[in-house]
């Protein structure tokens, strides 16, 4: 434990203004100092810091306390790592005591998985530089990309070696706990026990946690035939208890200041991005590397900045990215503008190819504010179609929407009025329209929320089969009861029955496959998979019962739950349907249509792979048939020209049914 002199010492030194600026953008007002809090979401300030006090105090979540109680609450950790932490900042040197048992196992686990991500990037760093093979392939490489050797030491860029037991070697040597590598996703445990490296014959990119500290990996092969050999061309960390993806950007530790500083950051797409613009001198870039856009990476931004420019690849890609993002930064209530680099480049080789005055010259002329981006890009779309043109608007003043300050709204309103002259009224219905859809949404989740909070089911024993198990519901309900639509029925219960039961599983597609992805990263889960196979027709079942089921799985599976969470969630409901089905799908243990073929095949994996894509063409066929089946009895009593018309669209439905079909052989 810490002496009490040297935490009278930390105490009397910490400045709080100092120390939650490491972590929060503060600005002055008056004699305190202001911000949006960093522990609940909210989109005006009401996070007040007391520089004479030494006080923090959040006015809307009730959260305050001193600088230690500050970094314990932001960073999660305890009293005794809080106190180390602002030691640290002001270089008081801690000499402990002897902790008890109780202490030690408090933050013992955490601490090792640090320690152990930290002895590998160095042991990465000294392959780079010390080995034959780091040097002529990893170095080389760096250099070829004109990284220099302080931004290569700097950013800790290191070379994981080609044998496939190499840090295995070096850390149970230096005597870390097989179960910490494991763990932190360094090394995978195989069917004999024994560890093997995750991370080989690659480069590597450790990725810093705010504070500074390495939490886990980034790394690219730089074989020419990683298609050929099977294997990704990036493989990122596993997620752990002290790296959860969605919350990390690359570049952040050493961007922060810079962002505060320049009140505006500069948000790109990869590790070599971040890299060659802070090595120009644009450090305040950061990149959501491996993962798209996240709400909890824009809230990250936030404590340092109201402004972020997204600065993507002029790609179709590119632009895709930066419109799917767009929404995302001004619903957290940031401003954003859009900066493309040229069709051909992207921010590493422009940077590279460019001085830091060309590259700050060329954002300040082709730095856009959202309207005017989305309205060249979709104009060029829409041509002189009137309908198209309409539906653009639209567009646009749905991302207005999104803005919670009623000023702004105000003005982009004007803005596009005077660039479409569509009178700010009309705008403004639409916008209302909108935003009383978008207070709907978020009232019915958190009400969904709520009642996830309020699920307390306690586990069944483990040789229960389906995980936990509802209460009997006094409703008699039948399966058959729930179904509206009995063509389209057996196939919504299969796709229900993949979620239920194996939706967070990976589906492994061969390199022959059309649906394999070519990237490690990119792999699809089931649920994934299926939510980007029907959100292409509107991504709802037919029969309402399942499609409740449906949603409510997919809201669960994206806010991050387990497996076994989104069960507890949906067995506990208070819908006696969802409850029931949920039940029934969730202990059939696939015994559906396909059951004859899963005896065939060895494996889940390959079963998975050929009957999940197989489930949702047949899904498709029947939706289809079901509608062709709708439309024939319509034309009974439709007159000349509706027949007609009914006759065209049944025509149309049966050559889609019949690609299907020829897709599902």
């Amino acid at each position: 434990m810490i002496p009490q002199e040297t935490v009278s010492l930390i105490l009397d030194t910490a400045q709080i203004v100092d120390v939650v600026s490491d972590f929060v953008s503060l600005k002055r007002r008056g004699a305190n100092y202001v911000a949006c809090c960093p522990f609940h979401n909210e989109k005006t300030p009401s996070f007040y810091v007391s520089p004479s006090k030494g006080i923090f105090k959040c006015f809307g979540c009730g959260k305050s306390g001193t600088a230690v109680g500050f970094v314990m609450e932001h960073e999660h950790c305890t009293y005794v790592e809080a106190l180390k932490y602002i030691a640290r900042k002001y270089n008081i040197e801690v000499q402990e005591k002897e902790e008890t048992d109780e202490d030690r196992e408090r933050h013992q686990r955490r601490e090792s998985l640090m320690l152990v991500s930290e002895f590998a990037q160095k042991f990465f760093v000294s392959r780079l530089r010390e080995t034959p093979e780091g040097r002529n392939v990893g170095l080389a490489y760096f250099k070829s990309r004109g990284l220099e050797d302080s931004t290569i030491e700097k950013y800790g860029l290191g070379w994981a070696p080609t044998s496939r037991h190499a840090l295995v070697d070096a850390a149970s040597e230096a005597g870390y706990k097989a179960e910490y590598l494991v763990e932190t996703g360094l090394c995978n445990r195989r069917d004999d026990g024994s560890l093997s490296d995750r991370f080989y014959d690659r480069i590597v990119f450790p990725i810093y946690s705010v504070s500074g500290r390495v939490i886990a990996f980034g790394c690219r092969t730089l074989r020419s035939d990683y298609k050929d050999l099977n294997i990704g061309k990036y493989v990122n960390s596993q997620e752990s208890e002290i790296y959860i993806k969605r919350q990390s950007l690359y570049g952040i530790y050493h961007a922060k200041s810079e962002i505060s500083r320049q009140n505006k950051c500069y948000l790109v797409e990869g590790y070599l991005d971040v890299l060659s613009m802070h090595q120009l001198g644009i450090v305040n870039t950061v990149a959501s590397s491996g993962t798209s856009l996240t709400e909890e990476q824009v809230r990250l931004i936030k404590k340092f900045t109201d402004n972020i420019t997204i600065m993507y690849d002029g790609d179709s890609a590119g632009i895709h990215a930066a419109l799917r993002g767009i929404d995302m930064v001004l619903k957290e209530g940031l401003n954003v503008r859009i900066v493309l680099i040229p069709d051909g480049d992207d921010p590493d080789s422009y940077a590279r190819k460019h001085s830091l005055a060309e590259v700050q010259e060329f954002i300040g002329t082709h730095e856009q504010d959202f309207i005017n981006f989305k309205a060249e890009l979709l104009m060029k779309e829409a041509g002189t179609d009137i309908i198209r043109k309409a539906n653009l608007i639209n567009e646009i003043a749905d991302t207005i929407a999104n803005i919670s300050d009623a000023v702004k709204r105000s003005v982009y309103v004007q803005a596009v009025s005077d660039r479409f002259g569509i009178e700010q009224s009309i705008l403004f219905s639409r916008i209302s329209s909108t935003r009383r859809k978008m207070i709907t949404d978020e009232r019915k989740e958190q009400e969904r929320q709520e009642r996830r909070r309020a699920a307390a089911l306690p586990p069944l024993p483990e040789e229960y089969p389906g995980g936990y198990a509802p209460e009997r519901s006094p409703v008699q309900i039948t399966m058959d009861s729930l179904e509206v639509n009995k063509l389209v029925a057996p196939s919504e219960r299969e796709l229900l029955s993949f979620l239920l039961q194996y939706g967070h599983d990976t589906l492994e597609f061969s390199s022959d496959s059309k649906y394999y992805s070519g990237s490690e990263e990119d792999k699809a889960t089931v649920a994934e998979f299926i939510d980007a196979s029907l959100s292409a027709d509107g991504g709802a079942l037919i029969n309402p019962a399942y499609d409740k089921i449906y949603q409510a799985y997919m809201d669960c599976y994206f806010e991050g739950h387990s497996q076994n969470d989104i069960l507890r969630t949906l067995l506990s409901s208070p819908d006696p349907e969802i409850t029931f089905v949920v039940s029934q799908l969730s202990l059939e243990r696939y015994q559906l249509t396909v059951k004859d073929f899963r005896n065939a095949l060895t494996t889940r994996a390959s079963w998975l792979v050929k009957f999940v894509p197989q489930t949702i063409l047949t899904y498709m066929e029947r939706k289809i048939e079901s509608r062709i089946s709708d439309l024939k009895a319509q034309l009974a009593d439709a007159d000349s020209q509706s027949q007609d018309n009914i006759l065209t669209e049944i025509l149309k439905l049966q050559a889609a049914q019949k690609r299907v079909q020829n897709e599902m052989k």
